[in-house]
């Protein structure tokens, strides 16, 4: 008999476990074959026999098994199965590489390294890597440090500070940003919004500015709402107008043709007013799944809307080309028809836009009227902004929230999109002029689902609710006072006189602080859960990029079941059949109070902690509250009203399977035993399709 120890790549000597070697042989067959246990029992038997013939008396390294499993399982005849296991292995090995350079802590993740080389990494002209992460994170740093130079400032100490809170994971930028920062392109806003006035030329210049934009990985809100109603007379023609929807067709074909120059693909958001005479074409604009694929839509629902629909009244619909009451409509059947259609089919969703002109921080400037395509960024026409989100995954020690650590790097993130500001190259001279008159920024969070988890707090509970809350107002005081400290040294923002910020403060850096973003591909390349969504699945198949598979379990749950004693991959596999471990035999109440996703949660508990959020942020909260498939239309309707009387300043609600194309699927992928959940590459939670998840 060989050894019963076994040595590791550190050196160490630790007890021998076959119970590791069965688990990693088992998740291998599951992503491969979609099973089974059985062969997985047969390989480490056959594994364990071979390691005492060669090691009889001497202790095997890592390598030594690794080996040993790969000579069986292809001696046995999977082949499929080996060089799956032999992929898996060549990509840990360039990440144990990695962090020998860097010390990266934790591990980024196969699929993290995946994404990173798809979308992110630079290449040359032959299509050939030339920058490891690393590169990455020291050319976003170096290029958004370089601003300080302009203000007396050293910029060789801010990249350093910009670099090593990139590369622990602690802060990530908005996609474009990483990017394009230090490239000849340079555009570094996620969100812009755009005029449409009532007129062919502005139409298709807005048409062209969007594709601008679009092409540099930015995405693009509109407001419909002031263009004439379909049949309304044009004069010029002596003909008729076809409306919004059918002038929103054409911004959705360019798009398509678009698609952001491969790397990033294009969104929109198209918000049309509900006093509007087309707003009930617009309200059922996405029932068919073949039309405005590459946009969201949003009602912008007013005061006088929500005051006729209390009292189950009446309002006025008008036409916005001379202003004429055209014809009344009862606002609860508006209402029902919204919540309807996005129950059917996830479109569209509210926007409150009397509750956000009401935080509007430059009304005198004018009124807003639209938000980028996730509706976490209200903006002014021409306003762009940009993104950035805290890992709050990483700032909990011993069980415990690291206030001091969270403070450092609110202000360190604050300084970083702050200069994102003056490092940026903007495809438009308004989008320029505005965006530096209000220097707005928008601050997020990252990981809260696993924060939780790490404090032992269930989602779905009014210690969670209590927890978003204080979380949030520490963030938003800790920025606010940096903006002060920045503006104190560099001057308030241009149109810091006559905002609302001007009788509270002597001085502000930027118009807003905060804003709680979708986060998407920034969180798988981080590793922790989506924004502030629950877990979409505690265990699933993920469809990487390049068509392979890989059988995914969320970290802290197989840390957790290590534990306390009741981990094995059968529990795993069975775990992935639902995502969720609800009704998994063997794991106890506690874990599974803990470990809930988004459709074990009652949908009021997604508003509640929208809410929550809401409370301490400058802009707005994107947070998709999920519906089971067999929810009713009532269900999607309460939704909404309680989103408007908890004062959210918007809301989507998205049903499960109401879209023939999804990026999570439950049961989706058939195996020889049931089905298994299966997510695109890319998903890491919120809304399963497509154009929810727009990664900031």
């Amino acid at each position: 008999m060989f050894s019963d120890k076994i040595k590791k790549r550190d050196g160490r000597i630790v007890d021998f476990d076959t119970e590791r070697i069965k688990s990693a042989v088992h998740k291998a067959f599951l992503a491969v074959e979609l099973g089974d246990g059985a062969k997985a029992d047969k390989v480490t038997r056959a594994v364990v026999k071979q390691l005492e013939k060669e090691f009889e008396c001497k202790t095997p390294s890592v390598e030594d098994v690794q080996n040993a499993v790969i000579a069986v399982l292809r001696r046995d005849g999977y082949e499929k199965v080996t060089l799956a296991y032999e992929d898996f292995r060549k990509k840990k090995e360039e990440l144990r590489k990695l962090r020998g350079l860097i010390g990266l802590q934790p591990k980024l993740t196969v699929n993290a390294m995946e994404v990173l080389k798809a979308r992110y990494l630079l290449r040359d002209e032959q299509g050939n890597l030339i920058e490891p992460p690393t590169k990455l994170f020291k050319r976003v740093a170096k290029a958004i440090a370089h601003v300080d130079a302009a203000f007396g400032d050293d910029p060789a100490e801010s990249e350093k500070v910009f670099f090593d809170m990139m590369v622990r994971l602690e802060f990530l930028p908005n996609t474009p940003t990483l990017f394009n920062a230090g490239t000849s392109i340079g555009q570094l806003s996620a969100c812009f919004v755009l005029p449409v006035e009532d007129s062919l030329e502005s139409i298709f210049n807005a048409v062209k500015n969007m594709t601008l934009i679009e092409q540099t990985g930015g995405g693009v809100g509109f407001d419909f709402s002031l263009l004439r109603p379909r049949g309304d007379i044009v004069r010029s023609t002596k003909g008729v107008a076809s409306g919004p929807v059918s002038f929103m067709r054409v911004f959705d074909t360019a798009t398509e043709v678009i698609k952001a120059g491969d790397k990033r693909r294009g969104a929109m958001m198209a918000i049309l007013r509900v006093d509007h005479p087309d707003i009930v074409e617009f309200i059922f604009a996405k029932q068919n799944p073949t039309m405005l694929n590459n946009f969201n839509v949003s009602v912008a629902v007013n005061d006088e809307f929500l005051k006729a629909l209390q009292e189950d009244g009446t309002y006025w619909l008008v036409n916005p080309r001379n202003k004429e009451k055209v014809k009344q409509l009862r606002a609860r059947e508006v209402w029902q028809a919204i919540a309807h259609s996005a129950w059917a089919s996830g479109d569209p969703g509210v926007v409150f836009i009397d509750e956000i002109n009401w935080h509007n921080p430059t009304p005198q400037i004018g009124a807003i009227k639209a938000t980028n395509p996730c509706g976490e960024l209200p903006l002014l026409p021409y306003e762009s902004c940009n993104l950035g989100s805290i890992n709050l995954s990483k700032m909990v020690e011993n069980g415990e929230v690291h206030w001091e650590k969270l403070r450092v790097t609110v202000h360190d993130a604050v300084h970083f999109l702050d200069n994102v500001i003056d490092a940026n190259q903007y495809p438009l001279k308004e989008i320029e002029a505005i965006t530096k008159a209000n220097r707005k920024i928008g601050l997020g969070v990252m990981g809260y689902a696993d924060m939780l988890i790490l404090l032992g707090i269930p989602y779905n509970s009014e210690q969670a609710l209590r927890v978003g809350e204080q979380i949030m107002a520490f963030i938003e005081e800790e920025a606010h006072k940096k903006s002060i400290e920045i503006g104190q040294k560099r001057g308030s923002f241009p149109n810091f006189v006559g905002s609302i910020w001007e009788p509270k403060y002597a001085a502000l850096r930027n118009a807003t602080l905060t804003t709680v973003a979708p986060t998407g591909t920034i969180s798988i390349i981080a590793g922790c859960s989506s924004g502030i969504e629950p877990l979409f699945a505690v265990s699933f198949m993920r469809n990487v990029l390049g068509g392979a598979r890989l059988f995914e379990t969320n970290p802290l749950f197989e840390a957790a079941a290590k534990q306390k004693g009741f981990y094995s991959a059968k529990l795993l596999e069975d775990a992935a059949r639902t995502g969720s471990v609800q009704k998994t035999h063997g794991v106890p109440d506690e874990v599974k109070r803990l470990f809930v996703t988004a459709l074990d949660i009652a949908p009021e508990w997604h508003v509640r902690m929208q809410a929550a959020f809401q409370k301490s942020t400058d802009n707005a909260v994107s947070k998709t509250v999920n519906l089971p498939n067999e929810a009713k239309n009532s269900d999607a309707e309460a939704i909404f009203t309680m989103a408007w009387k908890l004062k959210c300043k918007g809301v989507t609600v998205f049903r499960y399977g109401s879209k023939p194309e999804q990026v999570l699927y439950i049961g989706e992928i058939k195996a020889k035993n049931g089905k298994f959940v299966s997510a695109q590459a890319e998903y890491a939670g919120g809304c399963p399709t497509p154009n929810c998840p727009f990664p900031s």
